[in-house]
Order: C-alpha cells, then structure tokens, then sequence
C-alpha cells in the first residue's frame, strides 16, 4: 500500500518551533518532488514549500521565508519541514504530497497524507 504519513504536530507557543517528518512506506520518496501544504480554519488548502528531486527547494508563501526549511532524507525515506519562530497563523492542517515536480497547487502531486494539526497558541 502506497501512504505517506505525517507527523510532529501539535500545540506549540508563538516563537516556538516544530519539525514535522512525512514518511514514506510502499514506495522511494528519491523519485519524487515533496511538497508541504496547510489549510487554516475557513480557507483553502495553499503550497509553503517543495523539495525537488535534487534537493532545490522553493517556498510559495513569502511569510514562511526564512523560518521555515525542508529537506530530505532518502536513506529513511523521509521529509521533514522545520519551522521556527512559529506564527498564530501558521496554525492549521499541514499535508505533505509527492508529485513529478514542485508546484505550489496541488495538480502535480499524486499521493497526499492525513495530515498533522499544528495549533500556535498562548
């Protein structure tokens, strides 16, 4: 069975930090582009951030540059998304998703996660 699972979320103080890992299982994360999404309460689902096969990555929300980083293990068969000086508003559901190549829509990605909640709070 082809699945990727997310995890790391949870609640976390504004200013603080989370890593979220998005791991593989029946099939090499190495073939694939890797893209983190997020929905908030009320809105639709957007692209923060691809890695691509190479390790190039490209970050689609301007507010996350320079806090948050992605990277990839292919030996685990892994991809984490760190994020620092965490924001209430990057509270929401966040999705990892492989596809042929980084896009910050969801066209490209073929096999989406549950999803792991990520709350900012005081």
């Amino acid at each position: 069975q082809l699945q990727l699972v997310e995890s790391g979320g949870g609640l976390v103080q504004p200013g603080g930090s989370l890593r979220l890992s998005c791991a593989a299982s029946g099939f090499t994360l190495d073939y694939y582009a890797i893209g983190w999404f997020r929905q908030a309460p009320g809105k639709e689902r957007e692209g923060v951030l691809c890695i691509s096969r190479s390790g190039s990555s490209t970050a689609y929300v301007d507010s996350v540059k320079g806090r948050f980083t992605i990277s990839r293990d292919n030996a685990k068969n892994t991809v984490y998304l760190q994020m620092n000086s965490l924001k209430p508003e990057d509270t929401g559901v966040y999705y990892c998703a492989a596809g042929r190549f980084c896009w910050g829509g969801s066209d490209p990605y073929n096999y989406w996660g549950q999803g792991t909640q990520v709350t900012v709070s005081s």
